[in-house]
């Protein structure tokens, strides 16, 4: 990376826990772990130690990959391992709390768990899913991956330094066509917990919980043929205390471009603050293509200059060993993880918050869901 050392201090890279060698147990063998922790843990330097699926051809199939040596046919076997410490788990979110509570009531021997998001189907599950892993004593932390990204990351370390003066204004717009998970079909939602939650929980992020929410949705056309849902197309305004408004445009149909039209797809970002500018671009829609994400950024001192840092790790997959860092320091060093399931409650809240503002066409205010909910 070039550009300005001695003056800003880009903190892109995850801080690296010193014992990588705890054994990890992963539940799922799917796109996201096969494809992406397991290729970032390897990076890495963690150790994975046994890995279950309910598809046992493709357990298998990951385990010659990354040279994981036991295959489980059920995770209850993988839960029963004594060697296992840290739970790794890539499942669909209506059946990740079932995993949760068998391995908080009957694998003692599991010190923490690192769970995907959305956390649960509803921020109700997920305070009861937080609330068994805190009173068994195990560390729960969240995959919120984006956190992780190199440009959100290099920007949330920019805005920790001052360097852009107080924040005015954030925005994310994001023009892409996800690939959708079967288990969507069943669950009856589309992009405001798979999509929208991680620039959401960027936000929060960057700038911390808003006092209230205003969001509009309709159906993604494409997806629409094929099931029935309302959050497909979302926009999103977060309004804090400060001033700063903050708002999003996650556009899964981005026109016909499926149909025969031209594509143009992106997502982009942009923080304005009353000393800087930042905006960037999140490398993602590239994919399988290497991509990475990238920052530009001026201050009133520059005279008009961009900075323009850039890196060769990308979002997916070399991100993905973030969490996992985040929860094996936090278990090294006996706190709690910056990405915790408590922490990830006021995500989940913000989630159900645009999902209640966009049905009654009204802000919402997070904590007051939270409140409702959330009785520690």
């Amino acid at each position: 990376m070039s550009t300005q050392r001695r003056t800003f201090r880009l903190d892109y890279r995850p801080v690296l826990p010193q014992r990588r060698d705890v054994p990890i147990g992963c539940i799922g063998a799917g796109f996201i772990m096969a494809e992406c922790h397991l290729a970032a843990y390897q990076r890495a330097g963690f150790r994975p130690v046994a890995i279950a699926s309910r598809t046992p051809r493709r357990a298998r199939q990951a385990a010659r990959r990354y040279g994981i040596l036991r295959v489980y046919k059920t995770y209850q076997e993988l839960l029963a391992d004594p060697a296992v410490e840290v739970l790794d788990i890539a499942v669909p979110p209506d059946v990740q709390p079932m995993i949760v509570r068998g391995a908080v009531q009957h694998a003692r021997h599991i010190r923490g768990i690192l769970c995907q998001k959305p956390l649960a189907c509803n921020l109700a599950e997920a305070c009861e899913l937080v609330r068994w892993c805190r009173n068994a004593g195990v560390v729960l932390a969240v995959n919120q991956n984006m956190r992780y990204d190199q440009s959100v990351r290099a920007c949330h370390s920019l805005l920790q330094q001052g360097v852009l003066g107080e924040p005015v204004l954030a925005t994310i717009e994001m023009r892409a066509i996800p690939h959708w998970m079967p288990w969507q079909q069943r669950l009856g939602w589309l992009t405001l917990r798979i999509m929208s939650i991680h620039h959401l929980d960027m936000f929060r992020f960057w700038f911390g919980d808003p006092q209230r929410v205003y969001a509009s949705v309709r159906s993604d056309p494409r997806t629409a043929a094929k099931f029935a849902h309302t959050d497909g197309i979302c926009l999103y305004t977060l309004e804090y205390a400060s001033g700063l408004r903050a708002a999003g445009w996650d556009d899964v149909w981005a026109g016909p471009a499926r149909e025969g039209a031209a594509a143009e797809i992106g997502i982009h970002w942009r923080v304005e603050g009353t000393d800087g500018l930042a905006r960037g671009t999140i490398g993602w829609p590239k994919y399988p293509r290497r991509a990475p994400s990238t920052l530009d950024f001026s201050t009133r001192r520059d005279r008009g200059r961009w900075h323009k840092p850039r890196w060769r790790e990308a979002w997916f997959p070399d991100a993905f060993a973030g969490p996992m860092a985040e929860l094996l320091c936090a278990l090294e060093q006996g706190r709690a993880p910056s990405t915790s399931g408590e922490d990830n409650l006021h995500t989940m809240a913000l989630v159900e918050a645009c999902y209640l503002s966009a049905a009654e066409g009204r802000a919402v205010a997070p904590a007051e869901l939270l409140q409702q909910t959330w009785t520690g």
